[in-house]
């Protein structure tokens, strides 16, 4: 494992970008420190004029702006090396600012709801720019009857920061914190698992490996299984507590109402899926018979089902392949990908203390920044793939919509990144000639499936049932979330595989846990980005301009209304039925395929 100081500069994002140094970013801080106790210039003061109103708002996106290129900064800075104390430090001291420019900010709803609706109208209707926030209108009156006083906002503000522990501790032990322990590998050599290559491990062709892996990541969060407990726990109750102070039905329905998204949508999703338990039962069997093994284990799901076809792919090689498989999306987008590539948007290896997994981010007025743990496996090139759809969803947006409205609602933020995934994969599958590489490419499909659809969902069931029972009074106790889990694993799975015991602790690893009802929405992107990405391929008329529209929009319309843009309503259970309908096709495939 590289030290931080040891990558190649060019294998580094530049955050530069976005901040000249740590000494610009400690300048803007004192500025803005000072500038968030502006907003008292307009307290009690919104329904004089239009004018005023205006001047607030203007004022309010320019501070929120500031405020977040300081925490974004942060934020990434730290997550280069989660062990470094500076960027902690800094981090801290931007979620603190970010927190108290709520807090100051936390009359404007209130006090603009306070407005009589016929004085709003005519307010709305002036020629001073105002009609720039007419969409925000709509959006803050439909937020009416779960607005508090103007003294009940303000407290829920201050409570902000301090309601952030449990993500924090969450944040800090699964990436500074947590130590796992050295296996053999295949090649004889002793490796220590860790985040970046638990994955590459489970995929190992040899089963003592894959088996060494996967009881000694579980071995070591057994150990912590009550703290994660009483972390995940105050993190329920936060959620419950905002849903209640607000006067929703309960956490999803707040979480949901956020997004603009119905809570239908979660419970056809939770459905469809559930309905279709059987198709993952015939993947189980399939891949228990394609190992040649008595008993599958949770240990047996990551290796492929064909082997010697096994790859390892330069970053060089990952770049150049997703390059041909998008192909599809036109010129502009393979340019956009090629000055992502070039001009240091991502940040590509693990190095010591650095966060795991992947993400995009970024602010507003710079491009946006992928942060990657690239290990060369075909799974990290869908990684490059699934980031850059981020990032380009992103531009799109930032490029086409002002600040107001250029950050796209997470219901959304999926689908660019899922249908980059599908159209790599389908050009890939075209393109072999070799039998048993293309059964290999199947096999990769399906576990996208298996992986995004099928696992997201079953985790949106855990984390449903999860807050029902903390609304009910039940506590969330360590055993009480490994049985259940426990449990979800067996339904899903079926009777031909073998739920280790060891699979009960896999919810202490899940990081989205800690955003409430996020994950749902990977099933939900995943299933319109297969509907997109089989219109464009089709060369149906109008389909990319249409999902270049969608790329587009920001936060112009709510998530439904704009992946219609691009041909699919989510509003209906059809785009998820249609996807499941492809997993099957692909069994079919993969069987007839044969040896």
């Amino acid at each position: 494992m590289m030290k931080r100081e040891e990558i190649a500069v060019n294998d580094t994002w530049k955050l530069e970008d976005i901040l000249v140094s740590d000494e610009a970013w400690e300048a803007l801080y004192t500025k803005e420190k000072e500038e968030i106790g502006q907003y008292v210039q307009f307290k009690g003061r919104l329904g004089e004029s239009a004018d005023t109103l205006y001047a607030c708002l203007k004022f309010d996106d320019d501070c929120s702006w500031k405020v977040e290129i300081l925490y974004v900064y942060a934020r990434m800075r730290m997550d280069q090396d989660t062990t470094n104390q500076r960027y902690q430090e800094m981090f801290a001291r931007a979620q603190s600012l970010s927190c108290q420019a709520a807090q100051n900010a936390s009359f404007v709803l209130p006090e603009i709801l306070a407005v009589p609706e016929e004085k709003l109208k005519v307010f709305l209707s002036a020629d001073n720019g105002i009609k720039h926030y007419l969409r925000a209108m709509e959006q803050i009156l439909a937020k009416k009857p779960h607005t508090l006083s103007n003294e009940a906002e303000e407290l829920l503000a201050q409570s902000s920061e301090a309601m952030q522990g449990a993500s924090q501790i969450f944040t800090m032990f699964n990436n500074a914190d947590i130590v796992f322990p050295e296996i053999t590998g295949s090649d004889g050599k002793c490796v220590r698992i860790t985040h970046g290559n638990y994955i590459s491990l489970l995929e190992s062709e040899d089963r003592r490996v894959r088996k060494e892996a996967f009881l000694g990541l579980y071995g070591v969060y057994k150990q912590f299984a009550n703290t994660l407990a009483a972390a995940y726990s105050a993190e329920v109750k936060q959620a419950l507590f905002y849903a209640k102070a607000r006067k929703y039905s309960s956490s999803r329905a707040h979480s949901l109402a956020e997004n603009e998204v119905p809570e239908a949508v979660y419970d056809q999703l939770l459905g469809a899926v559930r309905n279709a338990l059987p198709l993952l039962h015939r993947y189980v069997k399939l891949r228990k018979k394609a190992l040649g093994l008595s008993e599958l284990h949770m240990y047996d799901l990551y290796t492929p089902m064909v082997e010697g076809v096994k790859k390892t792919y330069s970053f060089d090689e990952a770049k150049a392949m997703v390059l041909d498989g998008l192909k599809p999306l036109g010129e502009e987008y393979q340019t956009l990908l090629t000055r992502g590539f070039l001009d240091r948007w991502i940040d590509v290896y693990e190095n010591e203390g650095k966060r795991s997994g992947a993400y995009s981010w970024g602010v507003y007025g710079t491009h946006p920044y992928v942060l990657l743990n690239y290990h060369g496996t075909l799974n990290h090139v869908f990684t490059l793939a699934h980031e850059m759809g981020h990032a380009i969803h992103t531009y799109y947006s930032d490029n086409h919509q002002p600040y107001t409205y250029a950050g796209y609602k997470i219901f959304v933020a999926e689908v660019a990144s899922t249908c980059n995934e599908a159209l790599l994969i389908r050009h890939l599958m075209e393109t072999t000639e070799d039998k048993r590489e293309k059964k290999f490419l199947i096999n990769h499909f399906l576990e996208s499936f298996r992986g995004t659809l099928f696992r997201q969902t079953m985790f949106a069931e855990f984390e449903w049932e999860v807050h029902q029972k903390a609304q009910r009074g039940e506590a969330l106790t360590a055993n009480a979330l490994g049985e259940l889990y426990h449990q979800l694993n067996v339904e899903y799975f079926g009777q031909d595989m073998v739920v280790d015991k060891e699979i009960s602790f896999e919810w202490e690893r899940i990081p989205h846990f800690y955003t409430p009802f996020y994950v749902y929405q990977y099933a939900t992107g995943f299933s319109a980005a297969i509907a997109i990405s089989s219109r464009i391929l089709r060369g149906e008329a109008g389909a990319l301009e249409g999902y270049q529209k969608f790329l587009s929009s920001g936060c112009t319309m709510p998530p439904i209304e704009l992946l219609k843009l691009a041909g699919v309503d989510m509003s209906s259970e059809k785009p998820v039925k249609e996807a499941l309908a492809v997993f099957g096709r692909l069994l079919d495939e993969f069987e007839k395929i044969g040896e």
